[in-house]
């Protein structure tokens, strides 16, 4: 009686031990992918995104073609871009030539078709009437109203004299535009950055684990020599003294 006391309460015992060790190494395992998702959340992304690529490009079928979800599509998109660079820059077509050639070309062909279908005993051509519906013109008017008002208030702000590092940001970006625009013309810009929209965003998806840790040491030399440069330029600025004249 005596040894199978023992015995049932050394069978107790090690019970207890294996249950304590396969909860706390269950404890360890649920405590993996919080500790996984805290260092993923630590990891630097670009422009300090939380969301997906796709997601930042505001998702739909615009981010798909961006993307090259649909391969077809987007190589499409960039081939119908790259016709219209090739005529207008490298052959030097004229946009309104352009359009009357391909009016002149439609209509004829649609006249001569709905009065030849009278010999051929062919019906007509169906040609859908267009109509541009109001609800649309409105909302892209209202969207076109609100960023030119927000660009002239940030505009405004600027020229008040309220924001120095705004001020300098805007003036370093118009420069280097004015430098980019006698490089090219805005025809050849514009295809520029619409190739560059097509590549760059794909580039990045795929290698976005390799550009992070890149641009976060550019980011980290950029705030020094920002530091420097408040240091030594922005807080010689006297924009306390041109507020208080101003009050005065």
């Amino acid at each position: 009686m005596a040894g199978h006391a023992v015995e049932s309460l050394m069978d107790k015992i090690t019970e207890k031990i294996r249950g304590h060790d396969s909860s706390s190494s269950s404890d360890s395992d649920d405590d993996k992918p919080s500790k996984v998702d805290a260092v993923k959340s630590k990891i630097f992304r670009l422009f300090g995104r939380e969301k997906p690529v796709h997601k930042v490009l505001g998702g739909g079928k615009p981010a798909d073609v961006l993307l090259w979800r649909n391969k077809q599509v987007s190589a499409s998109v960039l081939g119908g871009a790259t016709v219209v660079w090739v005529l207008f820059e490298l052959l030097e077509y004229h946009l309104i030539t352009l359009v009357c050639h391909i009016s002149i070309l439609t209509l004829a062909i649609l006249f001569l078709w709905s009065n030849a279908s009278t010999f051929v005993n062919k019906s007509p051509p169906e040609i859908p009437q267009i109509v541009l519906p109001e609800k649309y013109v409105l909302e892209i008017a209202s969207a076109l109203r609100i960023e030119i008002n927000r660009a002239l208030a940030v505009l405004h702000d600027i020229a008040a004299g309220r924001d120095v590092k705004t001020f300098l940001t805007v003036i370093a970006s118009l420069w280097v535009l004015s430098i980019i625009g006698s490089w090219f013309n805005f025809l050849t810009l514009l295809y520029i950055v619409f190739v560059l929209l097509h590549t760059v965003p794909l580039a990045y998806e795929k290698y976005e684990d390799q550009i992070d840790p890149i641009a976060e040491k550019a980011w980290i030399e950029i705030k020094k020599q920002y530091v420097v440069f408040d240091e030594k330029v922005l807080s010689k600025i006297p924009v306390g003294l041109l507020k208080e004249l101003k009050k005065d």
